[in-house]
């Protein structure tokens, strides 16, 4: 099912895309008339998997074309008028045109935001760049306006934070008041909530939706998260291989699907069913630990007195005066997943970090099988290295886009001392093999690879020394969902196969009972809530819980 062309929805669109296609300079066709109208107040939501064209439609949008594609065919008219044809227009126009009229808020806000400057100096030069108002003191008012609008605090104080200062979620908000400050009537919006907190998620998408409907803004919000979808859009598009293969209401495309590429979607998005009970404890304790412990063993048909894998005992670390981590207490055993949950800034990642030995300056002991293990990698022994592995949310920072898949994945075999060229040759191969990628792999480098091939890569370079413990921090964030569900399958069958424990680092509670035994819920450096998955799911203890389960976004 396809968007239907009239004359009138044309006249009365803030922006009108009509047989739009593109190709690379090579001339391999990209996108295949894709149509769809945008309306003021209104957001439609352009979804589909990495590759499937969403981005390079929302971008032809404002006239932009990434490198090494030629400027698209077809027509984009901007406005209830219907005369600007943004492909056709020169350099010069286009640049006026962003940002006055058509806005766009890219997923990282690092890529919107100067490091070097003040936030409020930089909202104030978009102001000044695009001419909107008669003065500077009118500009001055605006920003503190829009400032406001977005939930932020807009005195002189807050306006001169660098955005180091400001959280993920507060870096995003300025990013979307830069968007909103010259009030544009189209505002393109590409995975702005990709990496957020559930909690941090819900206050941005009801700022979108809230701005949007008051300013009567079009928005364009691409995403492969189709439960965000469901919270935030009035119509949606589903893009496979650059084509638009259904397009309805949010509710007739979300809950009677017509095409199977939008039925296989929804089934791969991770689902989440509990009920929220009132209740509140304090830091979990090592007694605490030991109880849950031994529940869990029964679960997994351990011993009782079975000897822990991993063992945290009043885990702290601080920078200055700041507490990151507070007296953590925790057990993991053999074969088991333990999801660590919590906002950004809760401490999670730092904690798995030290398990790891990357933070070193902790008090407090780790210890692996019964063995306590010193603070850095450095002073820990080979053996220990290789028996925890770390997996970082984005797989560049696993793999030298210079050397092949080969290459990266061997280096823990190299560290470790394993000579023979051949041997290490044999294990890559395994390792690769485990995570269903093979020999056509090995003299590829990561820019030939999608994103979740690229993941898939770095859990090889993981696995390749057959550790007991696996860190993933955060490691699907940033991939589709059926990208993700395949990636948990993955862990899950390895994690099965050879008796590995996980570490599993996320701020996504949905994922939940797809991936652990356990969970560890952080609050402000403690651990609030501790034990079986749907015991802290169907009973959650503390407040924070309920709170992060509230703002699960669902359909």
């Amino acid at each position: 099912m396809t968007a239907t062309t009239t004359e009138s929805s044309v006249i009365t669109s803030a922006l009108s895309v009509r047989d739009l296609d593109i190709f690379t300079e090579q001339d391999r066709q990209v996108l295949f008339g894709v149509e769809f109208d945008l309306q003021p107040g209104r957001i439609l939501a352009l979804v589909g998997e990495s590759g499937s064209g969403k981005t390079t439609a929302g971008l032809a949008c404002m006239g932009h074309f990434r490198k090494g594609l030629a400027r698209g065919t077809g027509t984009i008219t901007l406005g209830r008028s219907g005369t600007q044809n943004v492909l056709q227009m020169p350099q010069q126009e286009l640049r006026a045109l962003r940002g006055r009229h058509i806005a766009y808020v890219p997923q990282d806000p690092a890529l919107s935001l100067n490091p070097a400057q003040r936030i409020g100096a930089q909202i104030l030069e978009v102001l000044q760049i695009h001419g909107y108002g008669d003065s500077t003191a009118e500009r001055r008012e605006r920003v503190g306006q829009v400032l406001a609008e977005v939930g932020l605090k807009n005195d002189e104080a807050y306006q001169h934070r660098y955005p180091h200062q400001l959280s993920g979620g507060q870096q995003q908000r300025v990013g979307i008041a830069m968007a909103f400050a010259c009030r544009p009537s189209v505002i393109v919006l590409d995975e702005p909530t990709t990496g957020l907190d559930v909690s941090t998620q819900a206050l941005v998408l009801e700022t979108i939706k809230e701005l949007s409907e008051r300013h009567q803004v079009a928005g364009l919000y691409i995403t492969h998260d189709l439960a965000v979808v469901a919270e935030l859009a009035d119509e949606v598009a589903v893009m496979l291989r650059g084509r638009i293969v259904e397009h309805g209401s949010a509710r007739e495309v979300l809950y009677s699907p017509q095409h199977d590429y939008t039925k296989a979607l929804l089934d791969a998005v991770p689902d989440l069913e509990g009920c929220h009970q009132v209740g509140e404890v304090q830091a979990i304790t090592s007694e605490q630990v030991q109880v849950q412990a031994h529940q869990i063993r029964q679960k997994l048909e351990l011993p009782a007195d079975a000897q822990p894998l991993l063992q945290v005992k009043n885990l702290a670390l601080s920078y200055g005066a700041a507490k990151i981590l507070n007296g953590i207490n925790l057990s993991l055993d053999p074969g088991e997943s333990m999801m660590l949950l919590g906002e950004s800034g809760s401490g999670k990642t730092t904690l798995s970090r030290c398990v790891a030995g990357l933070n070193d300056d902790y008090t407090g002991t780790v210890a692996l099988n019964g063995v306590e293990l010193a603070p850095g990698t450095r002073k820990r022994t080979a053996s220990q290295r290789q028996h925890i592995q770390y997996i970082f949310q984005s797989p560049f920072s696993s793999l030298n886009p210079r050397r092949t898949i080969s290459e990266s994945v061997e280096v823990p075999l190299v560290m470790a001392g394993v000579r023979s060229k051949s041997h290490r040759r044999d294990r890559v191969l395994e390792a690769l093999d485990q995570v269903r990628l093979g020999k056509s792999y090995m003299d590829r480098r990561p820019g030939d690879l999608s994103g979740g091939e690229r993941q898939r890569a770095a859990i090889a370079r993981a696995l390749v020394n057959a550790p007991s413990l696996l860190v993933c921090d955060e490691i699907t964030s940033a991939l589709d969902v059926s990208v993700q569900a395949s990636i948990l399958d993955l862990l899950r069958t390895i994690q099965a196969e050879r008796q590995m424990s996980l570490l599993f680092v996320t701020h996504n509670i949905a994922l939940a009972r797809h991936i652990s035994q356990r969970i560890a819920v952080l609050q402000q450096g403690k651990i609030v809530d501790y034990g079986h998955t749907d015991a802290v799911l169907e009973n959650p203890q503390h407040e924070y819980t309920q709170q992060l389960l509230a703002h699960i976004p669902s359909f």
